[in-house]
């Protein structure tokens, strides 16, 4: 349950994977793909998940050729309204909602603060949703789809560790058929990115009724604000219930063929 960077970005499995270390969740390979935006959305958008229109922009072209050369294009590509966020990095720190090509360039220089790739995405109106998925060598078990209601409108750092700033429905209140796509989704991310142990997928229900992938986590929050203990709960499910079978797993991979 180690969130963040080190806990999501594929280093710290790297090293365990190193040392022999068994641990619980997805190996250093799918931490990073799932940790870029960039990478784990045309992942699932080359495996048929509906995703948005997104472009990933380093911070040194974006410098060399100038905002001026860049922005309207970003923003006749992508269309306004768009969404400018760091490519690695969670918790919606660097995040901005730019309604105009003018709020663009400094929307990008507050990514940017956050990390040297920054990812323009086509902005997505609808009902926000968090699927939380367990995995283990027994497949993957998809928890009620949680809807997201921040109290202020936005699902920033604030509303996200705030107790009280946002409204957690499990399960969301969206249609049947929605909510199966939203579950087809997860499965196939985790299938394509290869998760294990808890992991979480992101999604929104557009206008038109259909949800829309926008990332994957390997290690989602698990503290009392968090999503995926809300899908739990609505499972029926018991965290340390959970927890108990994970480690097991983990553990059975380790001692496949020891007799001791």
């Amino acid at each position: 349950m180690l969130h963040g960077g080190v806990g999501e970005d594929g280093s710290l499995r790297e090293v365990l994977n190193l040392l022999q270390i068994p641990y619980v969740g997805s190996g250093p390979g799918t931490s990073r793909m799932a940790y870029d935006k960039s990478i784990g959305s045309r992942m699932a958008a080359a495996a048929g998940v509906r995703t948005p229109r997104q472009v990933a922009l380093p911070h040194d072209v974006f410098r060399e050729l100038g905002a001026s050369a860049l922005v309207a294009a970003l923003a006749d590509h992508v269309g306004l309204p768009l969404i400018v966020k760091p490519a690695r990095g969670g918790s919606s720190l660097g995040v901005s909602r730019v309604d105009d090509v003018a709020g663009l360039p400094q929307a990008m220089a507050t990514a940017y603060a956050y990390d040297d790739l920054v990812v323009v995405e086509q902005f997505i109106e609808g009902t926000e949703l968090a699927i939380g998925m367990i995995t283990t060598r027994q497949g993957t078990e998809v928890l009620p789809a949680v809807e997201i209601r921040p109290v202020g409108g936005v699902y920033d750092y604030a509303a996200m560790y705030t107790a009280g700033e946002t409204r957690l429905t499990a399960p969301a209140d969206i249609s049947p058929a929605a909510a199966s796509e939203a579950e087809e989704i997860a499965r196939t991310a985790a299938q394509v990115l290869d998760l294990s142990g808890i992991s979480r997928v992101d999604a929104i229900v557009g206008k038109d009724g259909h949800p829309v992938f926008l990332e994957a986590g390997v290690a989602p929050g698990m503290t009392d604000t968090s999503l995926v203990p809300v899908g739990m709960q609505a499972a029926g499910l018991d965290l340390a219930e959970v927890c108990s079978r994970l480690v097991s797993d983990a553990a059975g991979d380790d001692l496949d063929g020891d007799d001791d």
